[in-house]
């Protein structure tokens, strides 16, 4: 199954994605009872955790993510197999949200919905695993390493989490991201001899966060 074009499991994640999205679309009761809120996951509705990943905010938001996770779900698939790329999906996704509610946690009305952690995580998994694909981007005409974007990525989502840019969720983003890298590095330990200076580089943002925040420049 993992050698065709799509795997199945990617197949199921993004239905899966579809009709939760589809449904809070049309059920607004649904779509409250199943986001990530601060104030109801502290009082115990960890299920937010999860369900928040498979809504969406519209049709846009919905294929921006999902086409995302076309593109590179099947990179770490068929290196990794079925069931780590579903770990690295859920992981990325539950720590991605994770983060936000830790620089949240006093913000009880703080809400979020998306896949967007889940897929960053894949995407920075697709890239340690293959740091010699490109990225092609409509507005650029140059092809993209793919761990010169990872790395871009995750600076501008801290700049985006210190400046409170946009109605995005940075942190989650962010979140995913160091998810998929540390989970992908667990899974396939031979990437420190493999792709160590790949390894290095991809974590050079992720201890600029930790010294901006433990220097308290970013709360």
């Amino acid at each position: 199954m993992d050698n065709l074009g799509i795997s199945i499991v990617t197949i199921v994640i993004i239905a899966a994605n579809v009709i939760m999205s589809f449904k809070g679309f049309d059920d607004r009761i649904f779509f409250e009872k199943y986001k990530f809120n601060v104030g109801s996951i502290k009082r115990g509705e960890q299920i937010r955790m999860l369900s928040s990943g498979f809504l969406h905010a519209d049709i846009t938001h919905l294929l921006f993510n999902m086409f995302t996770l076309y593109f590179f779900a099947d990179a770490v698939v068929m290196i990794l197999g079925s069931f780590k790329f579903i770990v690295i999906y859920f992981a990325s996704l539950v720590f991605g949200n994770l983060l936000s509610l830790y620089f949240h946690k006093d913000e009880y009305w703080y809400s979020a919905i998306g896949a967007s952690g889940a897929v960053t995580g894949v995407l920075y998994a697709a890239i340690l695993l293959r740091p010699d694909m490109s990225l092609y981007m409509y507005f650029i005409p140059i092809p993209i390493p793919g761990y010169v974007f990872g790395i871009g990525y995750l600076l501008y989502s801290i700049y985006g989490m210190k400046n409170k840019i946009g109605n995005i969720g940075h942190d989650a983003h962010f979140g995913g991201a160091v998810g998929g890298y540390v989970v992908t590095l667990i899974m396939m330990p031979s990437l420190f001899t493999s792709n160590l200076g790949y390894v290095g580089l991809l974590a050079v943002p992720i201890i600029i966060l930790f010294v901006l925040y433990k220097t308290g420049k970013l709360k």
